[in-house]
């Protein structure tokens, strides 16, 4: 019996989920949340075989739970589930560790059996999404930069952002001048839009 955690933000798709793949032969939902958070935290506690995510959750999204799932669960599998087509989002989830990569349009017997699949030890990713991936330009940002962008989402002012990155006001301004100028945008705000319709961020 695979032991599946399942985390959507929309209480009626995460319904839908939990009564479709509960009801396919060797896959039993032990858990369900709202927000990456508490998939993370639910998935220490639970330690389920596989954690189904979706991309876009409030407070940590799927990627970033992803992440954190690698040290409070370390055997515990994940696939991602997203109702967008960013290639970004993919090279992101193979460097968090993430075995499986669908979309949201996949019917639940389709989905159970990618789940059974990663259950396995291997692999699935959408061929659409893995198609886009390989057209993808590379993102031209560095790491700090890409930091930098992360924390200024949101409109955070500069002082905030070297507070919590460790940096000078100085050092911030110039990284997220860089980032600016590389993405060819407007403005910073501008520059996280872009970033983040990329999947970069």
């Amino acid at each position: 019996m695979i032991r599946l955690l399942l985390a959507e933000d929309h209480h009626l798709v995460r319904g839908a989920f939990v009564a479709l793949l509960g009801a396919e032969p060797g896959i039993e939902v032990v858990g369900e949340a709202g927000r990456g958070d508490e998939a993370v935290r639910l998935a220490a506690e639970l330690r389920p075989d596989v954690a189904l995510l979706d991309i876009d959750m409030p407070v940590m999204d799927g990627l970033e739970a992803a992440e954190r799932l690698a040290a409070v669960a370390p055997g515990c599998q994940v696939v991602i589930v997203t109702g967008h087509g960013r290639p970004g989002y993919l090279r992101r989830a193979m460097e968090a560790g993430v075995r499986g990569f669908v979309g949201k349009d996949h019917p639940a017997a389709a989905l159970a059996k990618i789940i059974r699949q990663v259950h396995e030890g291997r692999r699935y990713i959408d061929p659409e999404l893995a198609a886009d991936a390989l057209a993808l330009r590379e993102c031209p940002l560095t790491p700090r930069e890409l930091d930098t962008l992360r924390a200024a989402a949101g409109g955070v002012p500069v002082s905030r952002i070297a507070r919590v990155l460790g940096l000078s006001e100085g050092t911030v301004r110039n990284y997220l001048s860089a980032a600016v100028t590389k993405l060819a945008a407007d403005n910073r705000h501008a520059a996280v839009r872009h970033a983040k319709e990329m999947g970069w961020l």
